[in-house]
């Protein structure tokens, strides 16, 4: 078993998190890093003068690890063990700021037993919060149509049916129980990747990561519930890793930031709304020559800042967001 204080000692690198406190300067007031991890936007927001700061996660793990310095910030800084979506309870106050880092940290892909790297053995797990069905519940149970379903809408992986086949073909011999076990029969169905190209397992692994934690899902309810939570003039920071993610983030961000209206000879015009976000900057704000050289891992970030206005909170319409449909759900 990997040590999690080991993990913490090595060093963690907040993916943006200069631009991020650029972006949201001055900080100062109560906040929410709605995705935990490491604690590194945590400390960030902290040092760099928030006054309250609310630590979210739904893995438990990170908060034992957090054990070490977390006291060094007194009343300032509150951990609880939750869902991004759940934020505006869980803070229990009105925001001045929500900080969402998405996907899997590197802290728990540095962990072989929790099932995350296609690199590493270990028990094909893959859930974040440590409870629910497992990936190897996932690729042990669904049939060929449903795993093919996932791995192209959730990884875009073009050779969704092949690989979900030869999933379904492998299982039928032994079900599937390691990480190495899954990713070797991916790479045999796939071509040989070239110097420089990612793993072939790599979009199939970020699919079944995706539907076993139901991240997309998460996502709208977590931009949801920082719509509830953010007093006007509140800032939200999103930084995105692969671009699904930051799809459903931009047209999120840019249908609450629309007053409707519009229309044309074609479509009927929308009903005006007052926008309940402004784009602070309009554009995604990506990693620079520096932060490259000292953290490879941000080459695929992307950063969007918006800033909350008076408007009163609502649903979305996930229609328009470019949400994946929903291909496995959770049976917990």
């Amino acid at each position: 078993m990997s040590d999690p204080a080991a993990t913490e000692k090595r060093p963690h690198i907040p993916v943006l998190l200069r631009p991020l406190l650029e972006a949201v300067a001055p900080v100062s007031g109560d906040w929410a890093d709605g995705t935990f991890g490491a604690g590194g936007y945590t400390r960030g927001l902290l040092e760099a003068g928030a006054d309250w700061v609310c630590g979210i996660d739904r893995d438990p793990m990170v908060f034992d690890m957090a054990a070490g310095w977390a006291d060094d910030y007194g009343d300032r800084l509150a951990l609880r063990e939750g869902t991004f979506s759940e934020m505006d309870t869980l803070a229990g106050k009105p925001l001045d700021g929500v900080v969402l880092d998405l996907g899997v940290s590197s802290m728990q892909l540095d962990l072989a037993e929790r099932g995350f790297s296609f690199m590493k053995d270990g028990p094909l797990d893959m859930r974040m919060s440590q409870s629910g069905p497992s990936a190897a519940d996932l690729v042990n149970e669904v049939d060929a149509d449903t795993l093919a379903d996932i791995l192209y809408h959730y990884g875009e992986e073009r050779a969704s049916r092949r690989i979900a086949r030869a999933i379904v073909r492998a299982r039928a011999d032994a079900p599937f129980e390691t990480t190495l076990q899954l990713a070797e029969v991916i790479e045999k169905n796939l071509p040989r990747s070239k110097p420089g190209q990612s793993h072939p397992a790599t979009r199939s692994f970020q699919a079944i990561r995706i539907a076993v934690n139901d991240e997309f899902g998460q996502l709208i309810e977590g931009l949801e519930a920082a719509e509830r939570a953010l007093k006007p003039g509140g800032k939200l920071a999103v930084v995105t890793f692969h671009s699904m993610e930051d799809r459903v983030v931009k047209r999120f961000l840019q249908a609450r930031a629309s007053s409707g209206g519009g229309g044309s000879r074609y479509a009927p015009e929308a009903a005006e709304e007052t926008p309940r976000f402004k784009l602070t900057p309009r554009k995604a704000i990506g990693p620079d020559k520096e932060e490259l050289q000292v953290n490879p891992r941000a080459r695929s970030a992307r950063l969007r800042v918006a800033t909350r206005t008076d408007a009163p909170a609502g649903p979305s319409d996930r229609k328009k967001l470019g949400l994946p449909p929903l291909v496995f759900k959770d049976r917990s």
